[in-house]
């Protein structure tokens, strides 16, 4: 079952409180995402770091509910 990017970005922000999440669909069948996450708890972080902390938000969505997700990470300016 696809996953909505609302439910996403619900996810990411519980998890990230500060996140600012915007959401946009590579396809049209809801299982295909970019996600620009942006976040002060990425601060002093690898990119790989940033990107496990939104996976690790997702649970074990990635490869179920959740088919593809692209992320963009960063640190707010």
């Amino acid at each position: 079952m696809p996953m909505p990017a609302e439910d996403i970005a619900r996810l990411i922000k519980e998890a990230l409180p500060d996140a600012e999440v915007e959401m946009q669909a590579l396809a049209d069948d809801n299982d295909h995402w970019l996600a620009r996450v942006t976040s002060s708890e990425f601060a002093g972080k690898s990119r790989v770091q940033q990107h496990k902390m939104v996976f690790a938000a997702l649970g074990g969505r990635m490869g179920g509910e959740l088919h593809a997700l692209q992320l963009h990470t960063s640190v707010p300016n």
